[in-house]
């Protein structure tokens, strides 16, 4: 059972997980339980470490933005305890081994002694997610929204039947509510559809941690915290009704998106790559790539995305490298955002993508970029024009539910 930081906000809250965690236990199951810090707890830890030190070391880093999640853990194990359930916390460091960037570690292996020598005796196993240890024996941290991953990793370490997200939301729903009242609550996503939602704008499971249940082939169900409503289950393959579902299972909307051109830049081989390393040196995800040659010209443009709050660290990155890439211009735009359709039918069924576009261009959305996975289909569009692309599309492909707006 994994909680987040809105379901840890505060004592009375951190009780009605404790009353969860007790259902469970008492039913006859083996309970692990991986907490987050409570909600907004590692946004002051955060600015308190860029108040002291602008560049900080990112060890001492993790040392103090870990403390979050181990007060959220040592106050649940109490909890628990004052309810006669028989309790106790562990550190991240005695179980997650980690390596690779401190404050965006990657789990390595799960130690298991601990915890089977725990469930073997009753106990509940209350864990601090976000963490883990280096291979230097320092604590190292999983990056934001790691209690996820933590959760999904220690679930498959120990080989448990499933892991239950417990979040501020009932269920995987086809958009975002809030732009589209009549959205609807699915029963279940393949990982594949969640993994590539996750990727797109939906906030509902860090994609790290869906990539790796995947692998696992560890049945998850994401569930609200706060209802006792059925939610939504995360697995390898639909079966039964799950089916019959549209071919499309929902409209992503991302607003963490800005558009970078390069004009002028060499049309030559190498080029595209003289432009992407130095921001993958600098730690910078890009997307939705569109290299437009001019016919007869020995120069073309080349338009990408980043992430919004990456933009002026990757403008520096490109103007720092400007004489070995070559360009005319660098042109930004941060009021750009990606809509687009995730689901299994769009790997057999290319009318869908026609569909789509279709759709928008009825509307006169204009499109700025487009990219294609198995089962994904991404536009890129004008900010303002995000909320209708989304609201058409849903509609488009059946969608809408049958409450009222």
């Amino acid at each position: 059972m994994k909680f987040g930081g809105t379901s840890m906000a505060g004592i009375e809250r951190i009780r009605n997980v404790a009353q969860r965690v007790r259902r469970e236990a008492e039913a006859g199951n083996e309970v692990l339980v991986v907490v987050s810090a409570m909600a907004g707890e590692t946004d002051r830890l955060v600015q308190l470490c860029r108040e002291a030190a602008a560049l900080h070391d990112p060890k001492e880093y993790d040392v103090v933005v870990a403390s979050g999640e181990q007060v959220t853990a040592g106050l649940l194990a109490m909890t628990l305890q004052n309810m006669g359930v028989t309790a106790r916390s562990f550190m991240g460091w005695q179980l997650v081994k980690a390596s690779g960037i401190h404050g965006n570690a990657r789990v390595d292996a799960i130690e298991n002694a601990l915890l089977d020598e725990a469930l073997s005796a009753g106990t509940v196993a209350v864990i601090p997610g976000f963490q883990g240890v280096s291979g230097d024996g320092r604590l190292a941290t999983l990056g934001r929204g790691g209690s996820d991953t933590s959760a999904v990793a220690i679930a498959a370490g120990l080989k448990a039947d499933r892991c239950d997200i417990y979040t501020d939301v009932d269920g995987v729903y086809t958009t975002d509510p809030r732009i589209v009242p009549k959205a609807r609550k699915l029963d279940a996503i393949t990982f594949e559809e969640m993994l590539e939602l996750a990727g797109v704008g939906a906030k509902v499971l860090q994609p790290r941690s869906v990539g790796l249940a995947m692998r696992e082939n560890l049945p998850l169900r994401v569930l609200s915290a706060f209802e006792d409503v059925p939610g939504t289950r995360v697995v390898a393959e639909l079966s039964g009704a799950d089916m019959e579902r549209n071919e499309i299972a929902g409209i992503a909307a991302d607003r963490n998106e800005a558009r970078i051109t390069l004009t002028a830049i060499a049309d030559r081989p190498g080029t595209v790559a003289a432009v992407m390393s130095p921001l993958a040196a600098a730690g910078i995800a890009f997307d939705m790539i569109v290299h437009a040659a001019t016919h007869g010209e020995q120069a073309s443009d080349l338009t990408f995305t980043v992430p919004r709050a990456s933009l002026a660290q990757a403008r520096s990155a490109i103007e720092g490298h400007k004489e070995a890439i070559g360009y005319g211009e660098l042109l930004t735009d941060d009021s750009v955002a990606k809509v687009s359709i995730v689901g299994v039918g769009v790997r057999s069924n290319p009318a869908l993508a026609a569909k789509m576009l279709e759709t928008l261009a009825k509307q006169k959305v204009n499109l700025l970029a487009i990219t294609a996975s198995e089962i994904k289909v991404s536009a890129l569009v004008a900010e303002r024009d995000l909320d209708l692309a989304v609201r058409v599309l849903h509609t488009a492909f059946g969608l809408d539910s049958e409450r009222a707006a």
